[in-house]
C-alpha cells in the first residue's frame, strides 16, 4: 500500500519518467546481496534508471477507533532515500514521523488539522501525506529555479 502511494506520487511529477513496479520485480531477484547503495546501483543498472529511490517503514501503527473520536490515533514512521546509479551514493533521504495529536494537545498543529479536516487519519493516509511531502521536497530539490 504505501509503494503504491509512493509510485503514484512518482508517476505525477513532470520531467521523471518512472520504471514501472512490474520491471522492477522482474529483475529484483537478480541484484546481489550488499549495501543499498549497492543494491540501487546494480537495480538501477538493470532497469536502465538514472536514480532509484528506496524506503523503509520503521513503524506502521492503525488508530484505535473512528475518524470522530479515536482511543489510539495512527502513527507511521519512514524513511526514503533517493541513490545515484552511476556514483552508486545517495544523493537525498527524507524520514517521516507522525502520531497524529489531538488538537487540545498541540495548538501548533492548527494548519494541518484545517487541511486534514477535525478527523483522525487511518495510517493509510497519514502514510500518503508523509509520502506526498517528502516527494515534493525531492522535486523542489532537484529543480529550484
Amino acid at each position: 500500500m504505501v509503494t503504491r502511494h509512493l509510485y503514484n506520487t512518482l508517476i505525477g511529477l513532470p520531467q521523471w519518467q518512472i520504471v514501472s513496479d512490474r520491471e522492477v520485480k522482474e529483475v529484483e531477484t537478480m541484484v546481489p546481496k550488499g549495501s543499498p547503495e549497492s543494491r540501487a546501483r546494480h537495480l538501477g543498472q538493470l532497469v536502465y534508471a538514472d536514480a532509484v529511490i528506496s524506503g523503509r517503514i520503521t513503524r506502521f501503527r492503525e488508530r484505535q477507533g473512528e475518524a470522530m473520536g479515536a482511543k489510539s490515533p495512527a502513527s507511521v514512521a519512514f524513511v526514503l532515500e533517493l541513490y545515484d546509479v552511476k556514483r552508486g551514493d545517495s544523493v537525498w533521504k527524507a524520514r517521516f514521523d507522525e502520531t497524529q495529536q489531538a488538537l487540545t494537545e498541540n495548538l501548533l498543529s492548527l494548519g494541518t488539522f484545517s487541511a486534514r479536516g477535525l478527523r483522525w487519519l487511518t495510517a493509510e493516509e497519514l502514510s500518503q501525506e508523509g509520502i506526498k511531502k517528502a516527494i515534493n521536497e525531492l522535486h523542489q530539490t532537484l529543480y529550484r529555479k
